[in-house]
């Protein structure tokens, strides 16, 4: 009995050991795939065992606790403080959350503005993009409705924990913000690409990643960051990825011409683009002034 007791410890110290010797940046990578598979994966598995509505209703409580794990409010006092800082568990003032949430409305409207001109100089490829959604016809109203909310938490609460968290503050500590930031953005296309509508997207998800990246970083907080990729999500899976909230028509501007609809929505996109940019100017001097 012993011995046994005493080669946990030294099995567990072992490991430990191993692990610091791991470079951050393979750490990093591991770390926030796993953190965001945990919980991205959770919801497919509850809906394929458990009827809607009840499906909804656990997943809720189960992303309530990864929520309280993952961001240091529950678990292991050992580990408390690094899952706080990976979770960028701060605090932030009225004045801090009016223009992060600014901030994170300009870049709801600098990425769907950034698909519109997009599916008007190309082809939208409407089969790849409603691939797997075909099961909202067999859904009343409400539980479509129920469905893309909660795939759109669920994605936006565990990708942002586990890639502009987990995965990003470490590297930024270690190599700085643009690095971190090009690093994460490159896995998080990664981690997208086996998505039918990914490849005329490639460029859109590096760069919003990075935008995310950018936000996490200069508000100091995960959370409106992940108000902004919910509200993205319930936009895409309800419009792009279904008909659920109506169908784009609009063909490409190369048979059309360029016509009102076009020039509006690139109008739209440079603008949210340079309001952006100052929403995080101003963010970061009422980060020092806080």
């Amino acid at each position: 009995m012993e011995t046994k007791n005493k080669t946990a410890p030294n099995t567990a110290s072992g490991l430990a050991r191993l692990w610091q010797r791991i470079p951050v940046l393979i750490k990093a990578i591991i770390l926030g795939f796993l953190v965001n598979t945990v919980g991205v994966m959770a919801w497919p598995i509850v809906g394929t065992l458990l009827p809607l509505p009840v499906a909804l209703i656990v997943m809720i409580g189960l992303l309530f606790l990864y929520w309280k794990y993952f961001s240091g409010s529950w678990g292991s006092k050992a580990t408390a403080t690094a899952r706080k800082t990976s979770f960028r568990a701060t605090k932030l003032s009225p004045r801090m959350w009016r223009w992060s949430l600014l901030a994170g409305g300009l870049f709801v409207l600098l990425f769907q503005s950034g698909l519109v001109v997009t599916f008007r100089l190309i082809e939208f490829p409407a089969e790849a993009f409603t691939q797997g959604t075909s099961f909202y016809a067999s859904l009343s109203p409400l539980m479509t409705v129920g469905v893309i909310i909660m795939t759109s938490l669920v994605a936006g609460i565990c990708e942002e924990t586990g890639f502009r968290g987990y995965a990003q503050v470490p590297l930024e500590k270690r190599y700085g913000l643009l690095a971190a930031n090009v690093v994460v953005s490159l896995f998080f296309v990664a981690a997208h690409l086996q998505q039918a509508w990914s490849a005329p997207l490639l460029i859109h998800l590096f760069l919003g990643s990075m935008l995310f990246g950018l936000l996490a970083q200069s508000i100091g907080s995960l959370l409106p960051v992940m108000i902004a990729h919910t509200v993205v999500d319930i936009i895409n899976f309800s419009y792009w990825w279904s008909d659920f909230a109506g169908k784009f028509e609009y063909d490409i501007i190369s048979r059309t011409g360029i016509d009102a609809h076009f020039i509006t929505w690139v109008l739209i996109l440079v603008a949210a683009a340079i309001l952006f940019s100052g929403s995080i100017r101003k963010i970061n001097q009422v980060r020092r002034s806080d």
